[in-house]
């Protein structure tokens, strides 16, 4: 059964008001988050969901914003996965997103929902392929079972709404979270200005600066530590990479966080002090 008018309507509201929210968000400088103390106490960080309804309750119950009016929330990738409609096989990880708008539009100032790469594949029409399946098309037919003739200009609102997300987060003491971190850095040129200077159509095509950044899986110490100095940063927080365990250190640098399994991590971090990457490694959490 196909939404109502009234739903399909609030939908599209919700997202052009969250894409206006995230224009207007404190301490956006460029395209970062720039969070201080005089704007938060302590921010949630966590990993990809990829439709994970359950972590996506648990992530909202463990933030507590009501309870916590100083507490930021950092999001990612919520794109492609977790279960689907019985009628046409089609993804309802939609719906996730645009959960994740109406939190962006009740707290705007506290929720940062950071471009990833399956977000991008959406706004591109970038074809991901897993298990044999286009998670593309089937993400379109989710949408299709839910909003019918109507499915496109939902889509087209989602799409105004990715294309006005920060691009990462930074934290005071030298935290800088964005969905991964370009390949080889240490030997080739990064366009760093796309983290700065307004950002065009062009910019989220393929191979282009955005593209290096949320799709990159190069591991190596080298390379986290010529990034994390490109972006006046001491430790990298990432998503992209799945982790059986929640959460993994592939070295002394990076720091990955997974919410789309059983094992999903989290960490918070209150905004006043600094963190080595051992102190944010013993601080993290599993949602419960």
């Amino acid at each position: 059964m196909v939404a109502s008018i009234e739903y399909i309507e609030n939908v599209i509201d919700t997202y052009d008001k969250a894409a206006e929210a995230n224009r207007r968000t404190p301490g956006l400088q460029g395209n970062v988050v720039v969070l201080t103390p005089e704007l938060s106490d302590d921010v949630m960080i966590t990993g990809d969901l990829h439709g994970h309804r359950r972590n996506f309750n648990l992530i909202k119950k463990t933030a507590a914003l009501d309870s916590h009016p100083g507490r930021h929330l950092v999001l990612q990738e919520v794109c492609h996965g977790g279960p689907t409609y019985p009628q046409n096989g089609g993804c309802m990880s939609h719906t996730v997103l645009e959960d994740v708008a109406w939190l962006k539009v009740k707290y705007p100032d506290r929720v940062h929902f950071i471009l990833g790469n399956h977000e991008l594949a959406e706004l591109t029409d970038y074809p991901i392929q897993k298990n044999k399946q286009m998670l593309n098309l089937l993400f379109r037919l989710g949408l299709q079972q839910m909003y019918g003739p109507t499915a496109e200009k939902v889509r087209d609102a989602s799409f105004r709404f990715l294309r006005s997300c920060p691009l990462a987060v930074r934290l005071p003491g030298g935290v800088f979270v964005s969905h991964s971190v370009p390949e080889n850095v240490d030997t080739q040129k990064f366009d760093k200005s796309i983290f700065t200077r307004e950002l065009e159509e062009g910019d989220y095509l393929d191979r282009t600066g955005i593209f290096q950044l949320v799709w990159g899986r190069d591991y190596r110490e080298e390379n986290a530590r010529a990034f994390a100095e490109l972006v006046e940063a001491e430790v990298l927080i990432n998503g992209h990479e799945p982790c059986p365990e929640g959460f993994n250190a592939p070295n002394n640098v990076q720091i990955i966080l997974d919410c789309c399994a059983q094992q999903a991590s989290y960490v918070i971090l209150p905004t006043d002090r600094q963190f080595s990457h051992g102190e944010i490694l013993e601080r993290i959490e599993k949602l419960e």
